[in-house]
């Protein structure tokens, strides 16, 4: 059994190609992905998504990375709770990820998509700070996205 989403969805920008139900479809799919993978064991996710601008996004990395520049996302991991929910927060940096879509040769959406997944999988508990938990996230990441008809982001 699939693992129940709750995902709400803040605009600090507005960016019309990507609307919630987009945004909660690459969400169900990361954490249907996760749960297939079998680490992140939860029984349902509450999760924020918020998309920024620079300013913020610069902002919130300064804040809580003490990096002074805005980056394409930011995930905040709270953990599960005995009762098998899991919960975060993700914020997209909009403006980061145009400016890498361009420079990478990639859609918008293709790569909106690829940082709602990562930012999710953060959420559940996932990093890539080892190489083997890197190679394992990545993997995961390529799986869920090929399932999306998305070509893997790290070729």
């Amino acid at each position: 059994m699939n693992p129940e989403l709750s995902l709400s969805v803040q605009y600090g920008v507005a960016e019309p190609r990507l609307p919630r139900w987009r945004l909660r479809r690459w969400a169900q799919r990361a954490l249907d992905g996760a749960a297939r993978d079998g680490l992140a064991e939860c029984a349902r996710a509450e999760l924020s998504l918020r998309l920024v601008g620079q300013a913020e996004g610069r902002r919130l990395n300064h804040a809580y990375r003490e990096r002074d520049y805005a980056t394409n996302v930011l995930t905040f991991e709270y953990g599960t709770d005995p009762l098998g929910t899991a919960r975060g927060d993700i914020v997209i940096c909009v403006p980061v990820l145009a400016r890498e879509a361009r420079e990478q040769g990639k859609t918008l959406l293709d790569h909106a998509a690829h940082l709602t997944v990562h930012g999710v999988l953060h959420a559940l508990g996932y990093d890539h700070i080892k190489a083997r938990d890197a190679r394992r996230m990545e993997a995961l990441e390529t799986a869920i996205l090929t399932g999306m008809r998305i070509a893997d982001p790290y070729a």
